[in-house]
């Protein structure tokens, strides 16, 4: 909160003094109405810029405050527009409750932005509020602010700018004639989420932000205009390209839009082509690698064509590494390629000072020395110098380094300064006196914000005129040459407890003498007609696909299926509505019934009076029966309205056979007549067969229908059947009475009734299912599992249907057959209900049904069990403890992880002679006995004995069981040896890794022969070996090992401490760098790797 200054002069400008906004509590004022007019006084804006533009980025303009001892309310100018936004001056009285003294009353004054839009618009601006003093010797009073300006902070500056009596006191000078001049100096950014029209203002557009893909957009812009690699670009081939997969002609899209739209362009299709998910495009990657990954993709794409070699012969530069004895006349040195230079900025004043830096040498003497090969050992220099620079100079500077101390990536704020034009001669091995490496700056890439995140924007100079532009994102603005450069080099404002987070992170560079043909003009008849043609139908099919978007509102799907789609079913009702393939129409919700038939015809091709739908209807009984409509009264209906508004709108349609050559389908009298679907069904095949629709009177006998049916299933005209009716799912009735009518012999008779017809076969009953209703109660158990190996983890598993009623040995049995082994080495697993993966073993004896199995799973989800093949049988195995350890060979190798199966009750002994088993030991050097060690955090706990009962093993948590062979010297152990553990770390003694292992010392045995049997175990060059350190750890309290040191057993004998409590046994550390794969430094979300994977 701002205090006010008891002065008899007028205050500095503050330099810890921020900005606030008036909000309520404390000072600030909670009544204050943005729609006040003075009262007391006439209010004068006069503006000091004679241009009069909406959109400029700066301007000064002041305010007049009439009677302003009188001053009671806000005082709000006139708006005067920069960037197209409205911006006002603010003056009001505020007091300050909190002030013991008796003035506390203050003069607020900000600076009043707001935006003719309800959207999120955001508009950042530095602005200086100044009091203009009216008297002769008086210096202005002013104070600084920068705010991004938004619909909640619409307002900011200071609420005690200066103490009311002192601006109303004449003595001052900032008043006269009881008014007082307020003036304000503002500059802004173009504005975000209003209406900024950059091609009017700039001539170019922008690009779209996904998320975090700003520090993309910043390159895509660069390498946009760099003219000579767009026109390489437009001429890459990609008519055969796969446009969501091709990264070449993703880009050529992005620049063809850059290059002729209007408004901001997408980059969602370039990120697709990459193969990167949604999650990707909110990750803020290093542009540097995007910038690699990106060219290489490229250059790969223009290989054997017209324009091969382009992004070398443009950004390609060459240096010479060299190391150069300094006694003796012999050098090496060999040129290699590079794409961009990385500079460290880091205490350099300027980019010459950095590129000094890097080609420094550096002296190779002592223990570094440089090995000359016939000459030996010699001091050298090691440094690089440059060969030559190319066109187009792509700088890093490394603003982003590792931090070792504090183990974390840090951001450089350095100040280091850059120029727009730098002469690179000194740098370059041999110089070329008729074109000097003389660089123009082309593009100034900006971070603001600190390591775990910010904002990236670019300012470029397209044409290499010095006339700069500030892309950030969507919105393009004119920009000062400082505002691109000065205000880019980082380091300290005035303000010295400000620090400048803003800085360049990447410069680009154009050669000189190369300015015209990297930046030649890119004209129509560079992008070739197929090209142009391609993005033009593209652009044209997704206007299409806009407008049926946003029309479809106004259909609805008709999914229609004939009597093809029925044949083959063989469950419940006429099809599976999961598995049919609809003839899928979308049509005007409000589309009559008439036309709708006529479009029907035309499409499936017949006349009109060959069709009749017959739209499905969900009963109350859980089936999907088609039922009638009255085509000739219903024809003025619309079809959401026949829909009962509950769109997709399901439709049988009946159509004439075609062989027939009937002109018209049958009559049906929806008052005397019923649609009946028939099936048969095959008892011997199991199977369910279609066999057509029929219309009949209602009257009709049941016997009937059986002259029909025979003909329709190629059965004698006098076969016997038996019928059923299909009532619902797990309900199939039979027909008893064959003389009845339909109407009394079914249930509730209805349009799409199905009845099941069979041939009365004695031989039947031998059959597994004999009766339909036999097969459909089967049916209503099936259910399709997958099954999927435990022990591949992205196993896809197989499919089987089969009935819940199933026990154990059944499932078993078919699971066999599809593995094509034994049911008993099989091992069944139920998936774990919350999550995808396999649960508890199921045991041989289990007395449910696999029905029961899967209860626990999701009723939609797919069903799924796991399984394992075994190499004894199921029920030897339940008898058995299952028991996974790791063997270790004698090279302290991790040769396989074992999985054993000794008995339940067995011990350690048991354990290893199963072991045994499996291993095949060496023959030579080693004693053939296996010994279990329980290891923890790579240290060895203990070693197990062998009558140890194996139910008291526990390998929960970081606990693992080793197995590995005694060494023949381990065998017996005298009463002066001890066998000692010994573990690597690094550093701290907590830091443990790497395998574990077990040394032989004795009883005042020189610790230089334990360190030699150590060496020998670990297989370590003497050089590297020096560096190691040993030490004894009791407690987790290092001693390190002095080189004279001789064994004393005690000192690895556990002690017994006050409290008569044993201490943990002392192990002997091994103290050196670990040098096993690991990250340098912690894991960020930010840090994912850039991958484009098309």
């Amino acid at each position: 909160m701002l205090e006010h200054m008891d002065t008899d002069t007028p205050p500095p400008t503050p330099k810890n003094d921020s900005p606030q906004t008036p909000k309520a509590g404390g000072d600030m004022d909670t009544d204050r109405n943005p729609n006040t007019t003075n009262v007391n006084g006439e209010v004068m804006v006069e503006e000091l810029m004679e241009e009069e533009d909406e959109s400029r980025a700066e301007a000064t303009f002041r305010f007049t405050v009439e009677n302003f001892s009188k001053v009671k309310e806000t005082q709000l100018s006139p708006p005067v527009f920069i960037r197209n936004l409205p911006w006002k001056i603010m003056a009001m009285p505020r007091h300050n409750p909190n002030a013991e003294r008796p003035n506390n009353k203050s003069l607020g004054f900000f600076l009043q932005c707001n935006a003719d839009s309800d959207s999120s618009w955001s508009c950042s601006a530095s602005a200086e509020l100044r009091l203009i003093p009216q008297k002769d010797g008086v210096e202005t009073f002013n104070r600084k602010i920068q705010h991004i300006f938004y619909s909640k902070e619409n307002d900011w500056g200071f609420a005690h700018f200066m103490p009311w009596h002192e601006v109303g006191d004449t003595q001052k000078g900032f008043i006269k004639d009881d008014r007082i001049l307020l003036e304000v100096y503002v500059n802004a950014d173009a504005p975000h989420g209003v209406a900024w029209d950059s091609k009017k203002h700039t001539g170019y557009v922008g690009l779209k932000n996904q998320g975090a893909t700003c520090y993309m957009n910043s390159l895509l812009q660069t390498l946009f205009f760099t003219n000579q690699l767009r026109k390489a670009v437009y001429q890459m081939p990609t008519e055969s390209d796969d446009q969501s997969k091709s990264v070449a002609l993703a880009l050529q899209r992005i620049f063809y839009e850059l290059q002729h739209n209007d408004k901001p362009v997408g980059t969602k299709k370039l990120t697709k082509s990459f193969g990167w998910e949604t999650l990707d495009s909110f990750m803020q990657h290093d542009v540097q690698e995007l910038c690699r990954v990106l060219l290489d993709n490229m250059e790969s794409k223009m290989r054997g064509t017209c324009v091969e070699g382009t992004i070398p012969r443009l950004l390609e530069g060459k240096m010479i590494s060299f190391i150069k004895c300094k006694h003796i006349d012999y050098m090496s040195s060999r040129t290699e390629p590079f794409y961009d230079i990385q500079l460290n900025i880091k205490g350099k004043k300027n980019l010459y000072e950095s590129f000094q830096d890097y080609i420094a040498t550096e002296t190779m003497d002592g223990e570094n020395k440089y090995d000359a090969g016939k000459f030996g050992l010699q001091e050298a220099e090691k440094g690089v110098i440059f060969q030559s620079f190319p066109p187009v100079l792509h700088l890093h500077l490394m603003r982003f380094q590792y931090d070792p101390n504090t183990d974390t990536n840090i951001k450089i704020n350095d100040r280091c300064e850059f120029h727009e034009k730098i002469n690179l001669d000194k740098f370059v091995q041999n110089p070329d006196a008729k074109d000097p490496a003389v660089y123009i700056l082309h593009a100034v890439l900006v971070h603001s914000g600190d390591n775990h995140g910010g904002h990236y924007v670019v300012y470029l100079n397209p044409r290499g005129d010095g006339k700069w532009c500030k892309f950030d994102d969507d919105v393009v603005s004119r920009c000062t040459k400082a505002e691109a450069i000065d205000h880019n080099f980082g380091g300290f404002d005035d303000d010295i407890s400000i620090r400048h987070c803003t800085n360049a992170y990447m410069l680009v560079y154009v050669r000189e003498s190369c300015k015209e043909e990297v930046l030649c003009p890119v004209n129509e008849i560079d992008i070739p007609d197929n090209l142009i043609e391609r993005l033009a139908e593209e652009k044209k099919y997704e206007l299409q696909r806009r407008k049926e978007r946003s029309e479809a509102h106004l259909y609805m799907p008709v999914h229609v299926v004939t009597e093809d789609q029925f044949c083959g079913h063989q469950g419940n009702d006429m099809f599976d509505m999961e598995h049919v393939h609809y003839r899928t129409f979308k049509v005007l919700r409000e589309m009559k019934l008439g036309p709708f038939m006529e479009m029907l015809a035309g499409s499936m091709g017949y006349p009109v009076a060959q069709i009749r739908p017959w739209p499905f209807q969900q009963r109350s009984n859980c089936t999907f029966r088609p039922t009638m409509i009255d085509v000739e009264n219903d024809l003025e209906k619309s079809v959401v309205v026949l829909a009962e508004n509950d769109p997709p709108w399901y439709v049988f349609l009946e159509v004439v056979e075609p062989d027939s050559d009937v002109a018209c389908l049958p009559p049906f009298d929806k008052d005397s007549d019923v649609m009946l679907f028939l099936k048969m069904y095959d008892p011997k095949a199991k199977m369910v067969c279609y066999a057509g629709h029929v219309y009949v009177p209602i009257s009709t006998r049941v016997e009937e229908l059986i002259p029909i049916m025979n003909r329709r299933a190629g059965f004698r005209s006098d076969t016997d059947l038996i019928m059923f009716e299909e009532v619902k799912p797990n309900l199939v009735e039979r027909i008893q009475d064959y003389e009845l009518p339909l109407d009394k012999a079914l249930d509730e008779l209805m349009d799409g009734d199905i009845i099941i017809f069979q041939k009365d076969d004695p031989e039947n009953e031998e059959c597994e299912l004999p009766t339909a209703k036999d097969y459909f109660r089967d049916l209503y158990y099936r259910v399709e599992v997958v099954f999927c190996d435990k022990t591949m983890p992205s196993d896809p598993g197989f499919n089987l249907v089969l009935s819940q009623r199933m026990n154990y040995f059944q499932v078993a049995k078919c699971v066999a057959q599809e593995l094509n082994t034994d049911p008993m080495l099989l091992q069944f697993f139920k998936t774990q209900g919350y999550r995808d993966a396999p649960g508890n073993p199921l045991r041989c004896t289990y007395e449910g049904t696999l029905k029961d199995l899967l209860s626990n799973l999701k009723q939609r989800g797919p069903k799924k069990l796991y399984y394992q093949r075994l190499r004894i049988p199921i029920n030897e195995l339940e008898n058995k403890r299952q028991f996974k350890c790791i063997f270790v060979n004698s090279k302290l190798k991790e040769d396989r992880e074992m999985v054993l199966y000794p008995s339940k009750n067995g011990t350690v002994a048991d354990l290893l002679e199963e072991a045994g088993k499996q291993l095949q030991l060496p023959q030579d050097g080693g004693s053939g006995k296996l010994r279990l060690l329980e290891v923890i955090s790579n240290k060895i706990f203990c070693v197990q004995k062998e009558d140890v009962l194996l139910e008291c093993l526990n390998s929960q948590g970081t606990k693992t069981y080793r197995i590995e062979e005694v060494p023949q010297e381990e065998i017996s152990i005298r009463e002066e040896e001890l066998l000692v553990h010994c573990a690597h770390f690094s550093k701290e003694v907590f830091a443990t890794f790497g395998t574990p292992f077990m040394v032989k010392i004795r009883q005042g045995e020189a610790f230089a022969a334990i360190r030699g049997q150590i060496q020998k175990k670990l297989e370590v060059p003497d050089k590297e070996f020096e560096k190691y350190q040993f030490a004894i750890i009791v407690m987790g309290r290092q001693t390190y090992i002095p080189e004279e040191y001789s064994v004393e057993l005690k000192d690895f004998l556990p002690q017994i401490v006050p409290g008569g409590a044993m201490q943990p046994k002392p192990w002997l550390g091994i103290d050196h760098i670990n040098k096993t794969a690991k990250r340098s430094r912690p894991y960020m979300y930010t840090e994912k790797a850039i991958k484009i994977h098309n």
